[in-house]
């Protein structure tokens, strides 16, 4: 081949590449089940001509310091509640970019098998953040455990509790640590995603669950000057297909309940 005809062949070459892989797009993304179902729809989005650029976070806090930083593109993590508590504490503007599951919160113990097991002076672990402290508190206020004062909302703490029939005692730790005290602790209230990782079958082991009416959806998140790419638009597809729909309901068996 002559070098002018191999000059052609190269641009070819580089022409069909670059369309086959336009841009990059970076997530941050939680283990389980964020980052697995990233990697479920990465070879598909390769076909679009986005290569997905997954980065595995094991904190609440990091994943949208870097979105907001511009430092990640988007993140896949966290429920509408939490962003909003976020961006208030904080000061930034993520935004919502599509919802794609729910991971229904749930109780979990090592020492007993029912609720009404629970004895008095009980501890119980919860996570520290606002937004999921709360939900673990309205979960116990649910199973009536606990009843919160009558404005307290999803931000609530243990010092909202009005009545504590049983004098359960609170220990407030961060999200990914509750698993860890879960054999030092009476209860522990656990996000899906740590209990997954922890090896818990939340459909078989949690002690209460919430339902798959829990407005806590799991968000695909972004910031305002990016949230309309094309990139971002084709993962939100991609993440809301049917496709994913089964492999949510198939792999996870009740565990996670997709939520479109």
């Amino acid at each position: 081949m002559n070098l002018k005809k191999t000059l052609v062949a190269l641009a070819a070459a580089a022409t069909f590449s670059s369309a086959a892989v336009a841009e990059s797009l970076s997530v941050a993304a939680t283990p389980v089940p964020h980052a697995e179902l990233l990697e479920f729809v990465k070879p598909a989005l390769a076909g679009q001509g986005v290569e997905l650029d997954i980065k595995v976070f094991t904190d609440y806090i990091q994943p949208n310091v870097q979105v907001a930083q511009k430092q990640m593109d988007a993140n896949f993590f966290q429920h509408q509640p939490y962003l909003d508590e976020f961006n208030a504490g904080r000061g930034t503007e993520l935004v919502m970019v599509a919802g794609i599951h729910v991971e229904p919160f749930g109780a979990y113990s090592t020492k007993i098998q029912s609720l009404d097991e629970l004895k008095d002076g009980a501890q119980v672990a919860i996570p520290n953040d606002p937004t999921n402290g709360g939900r673990a508190l309205l979960l116990l206020q649910s199973a009536g455990l606990i009843t919160l004062k009558e404005d307290a909302r999803i931000t609530a703490t243990p010092r909202d509790i009005a009545d504590n029939p049983k004098g359960l005692k609170f220990r407030e730790l961060e999200a990914a640590t509750v698993p860890r005290v879960l054999r030092e602790v009476d209860l522990a209230m656990i996000n899906t995603n740590y209990a997954l990782e922890a090896g818990l079958n939340p459909s078989e082991d949690a002690l209460v669950i919430e339902g798959a009416e829990s407005p806590y959806v799991n968000i695909l998140v972004a910031r305002p000057d990016n949230k309309d790419s094309e990139a971002l638009k084709k993962l939100a597809e991609l993440l809301q297909s049917e496709e994913v729909k089964d492999f949510i309901n198939e792999k996870y068996q009740g565990a996670v309940v997709p939520a479109f």
